[in-house]
C-alpha cells in the first residue's frame, strides 16, 4: 500500500541541523508517509547523520552535487504518495503539521495545494512571518499572487501538494540555481488556489550559509521574464513579479551590476511598489548597505549582504 504523503528533503551540508529536522518529521502524529532524503553531494557528515536514523519509511538517494532543483526532481520521480510535502534540510515542523494538513485536505477535497503560516527562527528568537492579508479564519482559500504581496504563502518547507498537478505545472526548473522555488510557485498560482492554515506550524531556520543568503550572482537568479503574457492580464501576478524584480534590482545595485539593474528596473512598474521601495530602488549602493546593516542589527532576516 502506497503512503498518503511523500516527504522530500534535499540536503546539502546540513549536518548541524538534520537531527532536529528529521525528528520533526519522524515524530509526526500523522504517520502514513514516506521520507525521501536526497544527499546532494554534501562535503560534511550529512550522509552519516542521515544514516543514524533507522526508520523503514526513510529512502536515501546519495548523489553528486547537482543543485536543489535536480535533487527535488529526483525525489519527485520516485515518490509514491498521492501528495508531496517538501522540507529543507535545516528547517522543521510542529509535530502535528501533517495531521493538520491531512484534515485540511479532507475538508477541501477538491483543492490541490496546502500550506501553513511559518516563522523565522534565529539563534534565540522566533519571529512569525507577516502576511499581506487578515488571518481572521482558521483556514482560508487564497489566490497565491494576491496573498503573497508581502511574504510568499508558499515555501520549500511548508508546501504540500497533490502530485498529479505536476502534469500541468511541470517540476522544478533546473536551470535556476536560486529562486527555483518561486518559479514553481508561480506556475502553481497560475492554475490553482492555495489552502492556507492560519497557524504557525513550520520554522525556517535562519542559516547564513543557506542558498538564499549566499547566492548573489545574478546569473543564478530567475529573470521573471517567462510570464510576460500572463502578467498582462493578471494584475496580482504583475504586482508579485514586480516585488521580486525590486529585490533583484537592489541586488544588482549591491553587486555594481548596472546592466542587470536596468533590466529589472525597466521591467517593473513603480506604481506597484510602496513609497519605501520606490526610494530604495533609486538609492545608491552605500545607502542600501546601511539599510541592510541596520536590519541585521535588529536580528531580522536579510538578503544580499555583499
Amino acid at each position: 500500500m502506497n503512503p498518503f504523503i511523500s516527504v522530500i528533503i534535499s540536503v546539502y551540508n546540513k549536518e548541524a541541523y538534520l537531527e532536529q529536522t528529521l525528528n520533526s518529521v519522524l515524530k509526526q502524529t500523522f504517520t502514513n508517509f514516506e521520507v525521501i532524503i536526497i544527499n546532494d553531494g554534501s562535503t560534511d557528515n550529512s550522509l552519516k547523520a542521515i544514516k543514524q536514523f533507522k526508520d523503514s519509511r526513510i529512502k536515501i538517494i546519495d548523489q553528486d552535487n547537482h543543485g536543489a532543483s535536480h535533487a527535488r526532481n529526483q525525489g519527485l520521480e520516485i515518490a509514491k504518495g498521492d501528495y508531496i510535502a517538501l522540507l529543507d534540510g535545516d528547517d522543521f515542523w510542529e509535530l502535528s503539521f501533517l495531521e493538520c494538513i491531512v484534515k485540511a485536505i479532507k475538508l477541501h477535497i477538491n483543492q490541490n495545494i496546502f500550506t501553513s503560516a511559518i516563522a523565522h527562527k534565529y539563534d534565540n528568537t522566533i519571529v512569525p512571518v507577516s502576511y499581506s492579508f487578515e488571518m481572521d479564519k482558521g483556514i482560508q482559500i487564497l489566490d497565491y499572487f494576491e496573498a503573497s504581496q508581502d511574504h510568499s504563502i508558499l515555501s520549500g518547507s511548508s508546501v504540500v501538494f497533490k502530485k498529479s498537478i505536476l502534469n500541468i505545472t511541470g517540476t522544478f526548473d533546473e536551470t535556476i540555481k536560486s529562486g527555483q522555488d518561486t518559479d514553481l510557485w508561480i506556475r502553481f498560482g497560475l492554475h490553482f488556489p492555495v489552502v492556507f492554515i492560519n497557524k504557525v506550524m513550520v520554522y525556517y531556520v535562519y542559516n547564513t550559509s543557506s542558498l538564499s543568503n549566499t547566492t548573489v550572482n545574478l546569473k543564478d537568479k530567475s529573470k521573471f521574464d517567462k510570464y510576460i503574457e500572463e502578467e498582462k492580464c493578471n494584475l496580482n501576478l504583475k504586482r508579485f513579479l514586480d516585488r521580486n524584480r525590486f529585490s533583484l534590482a537592489i541586488l544588482s545595485t549591491l553587486n555594481k551590476d548596472k546592466s542587470s539593474y536596468l533590466f529589472y528596473r525597466n521591467s517593473l512598474s513603480l506604481e506597484n511598489l510602496s513609497f519605501k521601495r520606490k526610494v530604495l530602488i533609486n538609492s545608491p549602493r552605500w545607502i542600501l548597505k546601511i539599510v541592510l546593516k541596520l536590519k541585521s542589527l535588529k536580528g531580522q532576516k536579510t538578503y544580499y549582504q555583499t
